[in-house]
């Protein structure tokens, strides 16, 4: 551990995180809960998201930028349930039934196929797919999420809507 990252908070974290918790809270769960199927992952990922951010704060050198971080936590953080999860064959692939109104709402029954058919695909067409038309991100915000070039964004997407609409079609 850093000596910088034992030290409290700048002034002003609270307010900065808190003002985005609220403001982005139910998005980043909505994301996370598409990337791994479970509310409660979902919710403990993105819990684990903001607890980092409050933490590190004092590092932001722009604290504009806190909601790409946040973001990037979430995908990361899904990510590592995903592998986890991977390692343990007991756990299934299902999706698990909605906890709460909200999620009976994502969950409902016209979206429950294509949401299934998303969560079959590759972990980064997902990952494109889910930031590009469900946070309706820009590919440059994406590019920075996932960490890869605004061409791959382009050329993943358009394999991961290839894919989704040969996996859609086949249930059909």
């Amino acid at each position: 551990m850093h000596l910088r990252d034992r030290l409290p908070p700048q002034p002003g974290a609270l307010d900065g995180v808190t003002a985005l918790y609220r403001e982005h809270a139910l998005g980043l769960i909505r994301l996370a809960v598409v990337m791994m199927g479970d509310r409660q992952a979902a919710e403990d990922v993105v819990q684990d998201a903001f607890a980092e951010l409050y933490r590190r704060w004092h590092t932001l050198s722009d604290t504009s930028k806190a909601l790409g971080y946040v973001r990037s936590s979430v995908l990361n953080g899904s990510r590592t349930v995903l592998r986890k999860r991977a390692r343990q064959p007991a756990h299934g692939d299902q999706l698990m039934a909605p906890s709460s109104p909200e999620a009976e709402a994502l969950l409902s029954e016209e979206h429950r196929e294509v949401l299934e058919a998303i969560r079959r695909l590759p972990d980064r067409q997902r990952e494109a797919l889910v930031l590009r038309f469900y946070l309706d991100l820009t590919e440059g915000d994406i590019a920075k999420s996932m960490g890869i070039s605004r061409g791959t964004v382009k050329s993943t997407t358009s394999r991961a809507l290839a894919a989704l609409r040969r996996t859609l079609e086949n249930q059909s």
